[in-house]
């Protein structure tokens, strides 16, 4: 029997017919899969921090005309941040709270640092709804445990911003920071 060769109006055979639509098909796939990437590439790169956020990603605070007592008000990442240098009394309120009995369990060295345990520095947003607690302000409400009270619920903290009372479910959060002297610190 002879062989008959078939053709597909492009006189090629029909095996050579099939490796040309496979490198069609793969060179179409590669330029839509190039052409995704040249979509979705800007897409994710607009997702990056602008200048403006970046700058912001870290707040050196002077510590230096806090007096024991007081506190302020300051920002970190377009949020409320308190810094309160305590008094040897509040730290001792503090310390005799037993944390087994507390919401959250914290002592006053796991949300201070090492040899400055004076320095109390949280985030001012409730852990409830995220209203700014009262307390850091000369005057402002401090609530029954003396350290922070929220207004919009009634929770309130103690003076080492731990939830005593009300619906807060967690003590007021402590950012990532670190002394670069004795009268500064790094938040961030």
């Amino acid at each position: 029997m002879a062989s008959v060769e078939h053709t597909d109006g492009t006189g090629l055979t029909g095996e050579d017919g099939v490796r040309r639509r496979d490198f069609i098909n793969i060179a179409a796939v590669s330029f839509a899969g190039v052409g995704g990437v040249a979509v979705v590439l800007p897409l994710i790169d607009q997702m990056n921090p602008s200048a403006d956020v970046l700058a912001l990603a870290s707040t050196e605070v002077d510590l230096s005309a806090i007096q024991p007592g007081q506190a302020i008000k300051t920002t970190f990442r377009s949020q409320p941040l308190f810094v309160r240098q305590l008094t040897p009394k509040e730290i001792a309120e503090a310390d005799k709270v037993d944390p087994s009995t507390l919401r959250d369990p914290q002592t006053l060295e796991e949300r201070t640092v090492d040899g400055k345990k004076q320095w109390l520095i949280t985030m001012g947003v409730c852990t409830h709804l995220g209203c700014v607690p009262l307390g850091a302000g000369e005057g402002e409400n401090r609530g029954e445990y003396g350290g922070y009270f929220c207004p919009c619920h009634g929770s309130s903290y103690d003076t080492a911003a731990r939830i005593r009372k009300g619906p807060a479910p967690k003590n007021l959060e402590v950012p990532k920071f670190s002394f670069t002297s004795d009268t500064a610190i790094l938040v961030g």
